[in-house]
């Protein structure tokens, strides 16, 4: 057992060290945390939180981050006076408490390994960390860089200590201690990771952290796929002709790509075997299902039911996916894929950037939502999230996507925007692109038949989109050909490019102009591009 008086934990304390996920679950059970599945798989319900608050994610400003963080409604600074009142609480809150403790580590390639101490509260937290994150090559030499104690029962008094309200997650780079407090969603633990790699890989190691998925072909070529929620990132590098290496967080050196984690948090919302066979086949064992519904009367999870949340999720270890890159290594890309989920109607369904191109759509990291998704959400939204995942960047985006700059230009990578949104107008009159399209487009350029292709630039966004793709209706893939009045695409062309150009002002003035020039541009749509 290890010694955590350096934590202000009594040695006399109930302290569950390294359990096997069999006894996590009996654990989980005992304490009345969750129920089993008819198939035997750990269900759990996280509660008040089912899912990430980022409004409530701090960072403590000191003489590591004060001139180094990118502070703003994404990084908000937290005071060290208050990190060490939070601390201190916690640690008296748990001490009444049995507790469960982890070492695991972060990133596959052992050059840049994190080695971590997770302590939770609860034992399907542990279960989860055990399923997501590394295991430790050597425990009786074990020294944790950095430690994260998660308390969901703990509650904040924001008046007193400098929370906005009861729950929080305060990261302290000096201290290099993650403190979570008042919620069980999982992810919380496995983002507050990612948010520290996105610190210190880039700053001090120039190895580019991505929000992406990852995986390899059978001749050795890697693909990432860059993507917002609900963009097709993980089901479509769940590839059953191609080998997973991740499904979520990687990082990029001069040479390799590596993942972040030991694991896959797959959202479950309409999960059926045939659809995505490879996520299906993984929940057995120690996988762990979070605000599932099971079918009325019986124990068998019904993966259509949101009625908790429409983040359903399910973690589970990466060996538990058929043809799986353990350890979770590959070279550096060949090809990148932009997921965008464009609920307009107006992108085509697949396209190719240039370089400036690359630059432009990756820090405008832009999808749609679509009515239902939140809360108020009437008719599709844009939202732009910039690298892809901006809720997790404490640097400022450009010094991100100039660290892509300087990888492309090092690296033979052709790089492609796709469209898993709408065609034929947006959501609500048009439909939404068969997931077997998209698939289909995505082999055909991953075995290269995509390369010759004849194409067609786009008059506004400039994209280049190809005119022929095996399998693929030849009229989707230009998409002013699937609206029934080019007018009404005009107009809606012209809208989506005026968003992006309206939120891309932020970086005018930190990007070179080739990046500039690659932005869209207002156009009029003539008749021959409607191909019938």
């Amino acid at each position: 057992m290890p010694d955590l008086t350096y934590l202000g934990i009594s040695p006399a304390q109930k302290i569950h060290y390294q359990l096997s996920p069999s006894g996590l679950i009996s654990h989980s059970l005992a304490r009345g945390e969750g129920v089993l599945s008819g198939n035997q798989v750990l269900v759990v319900d996280t509660g008040e939180f089912r899912g990430r608050s980022p409004k409530d994610r701090y960072i403590v400003a000191d003489l590591i981050t004060e001139k180094n963080v990118w502070w703003g409604d994404i990084n908000i600074p937290f005071s060290p006076e208050n990190f060490y009142g939070l601390y201190n609480k916690m640690i008296d809150y748990l001490s009444e408490k049995d507790i469960y403790l982890r070492d695991v580590s972060a990133c596959a390639d052992p050059r840049h390994r994190l080695s971590l101490r997770v302590i939770t509260e609860h034992a399907f937290q542990n279960l989860f960390v055990y399923n997501m994150f590394i295991a430790p090559e050597d425990e009786p030499r074990w020294q944790p860089e950095w430690t994260i104690i998660s308390a969901p029962g703990f509650r904040a008094t924001a008046e007193t200590d400098g929370t906005r309200q009861h729950n929080f997650t305060v990261i302290n780079f000096t201290r290099r201690v993650v403190l979570i407090g008042g919620s069980a969603y999982t992810g919380e633990i496995k983002k507050a990771v990612f948010s520290v790699l996105n610190f210190i890989l880039p700053k001090y190691k120039q190895v580019l952290p991505m929000h992406c998925a990852a995986n390899r072909g059978r001749d050795g070529d890697t693909a990432i796929f860059f993507g917002l929620s609900g963009t097709g990132k993980t089901t479509l590098s769940a590839d059953p002709y191609r080998d997973l290496i991740g499904d979520d967080e990687h990082g990029w050196t001069d040479d390799s790509i590596f993942n972040f984690e030991g694991g896959c948090y797959a959202k479950t919302v309409g999960l059926t075997e045939e659809r995505e066979p490879l996520i299906f086949q993984a929940i057995y064992g120690s996988a762990l299902l979070e605000n599932t519904v099971f079918k009325q009367g019986t124990l068998k999870v019904d993966f259509h039911d949101i009625s908790k949340t429409e983040n359903t999720r399910v973690s589970y270890p990466l060996d538990h996916v058929t043809h799986a890159v353990i350890p979770s290594v590959g070279n550096a890309p060949a090809n990148i894929f932009f997921l965008t989920a464009d609920a307009f109607g107006v992108l085509p369904p697949v396209s190719k950037l240039d370089h400036a191109q690359a630059m432009f759509y990756f820090l405008s990291g832009y999808t749609a939502k679509v009515a239902g998704t939140e809360h108020g959400i009437q008719e599709p939204q844009a939202t732009f999230s910039a690298c892809f995942g901006k809720a997790f960047l404490p640097l400022h985006p450009v010094l991100y996507a100039n660290l892509l700059g300087k990888k492309l230009r090092m690296a033979d990578v052709n790089i492609w925007l796709i469209n898993t949104g709408w065609i034929g107008g947006a959501y609500g009159t048009g439909k939404r692109i068969p997931l077997t399209y998209t698939r289909t487009i995505i082999r055909s350029i991953l075995s290269g038949q995509l390369n010759n292709a004849g194409y067609t630039r786009h008059a506004g966004f400039g994209l280049m989109m190809p005119d022929h793709c095996p399998g693929v209706p030849g009229d989707i893939l230009h998409p002013a050909a699937t609206w029934h009045s080019i007018d009404d695409y005009t107009q809606a062309a012209n809208r989506l490019a005026a968003m992006f150009n309206e939120n891309f002002k932020m970086f005018a003035n930190l990007v070179d102009e080739s990046t500039l020039a690659a932005a869209p541009k207002t156009a009029k749509y003539n008749r021959e591009l409607l191909r019938t």
